[in-house]
């Protein structure tokens, strides 16, 4: 399953500094990362923050993966 992360992630200057962020949240991308590398679960993750679904979580891996994917072809 492709999830489109744009769905899920917006960036607005007017939030958390412009960082990217879940669409009806403050939640940033980072703050996911942080999570998942602290070695907390997607279910964990969306069991403590109820806003947050497994999509969103999802669609975090995506947004990174496709900045990793940019940034291979721009070096």
């Amino acid at each position: 399953m492709n999830i489109n992360y744009q769905d899920y992630i917006e960036i607005r200057v007017d939030k958390r500094f412009g960082k990217p962020c879940l669409k009806g949240t403050r939640i940033s991308v980072g703050d996911v990362f942080n999570w998942l590398s602290d070695g907390m679960s997607e279910q964990k993750i969306t069991a403590d923050f109820e806003e947050v679904s497994q999509e969103m979580v999802r669609a975090c891996l995506a947004f990174a993966a496709d900045r990793g994917r940019k940034l291979t072809i721009a070096a």
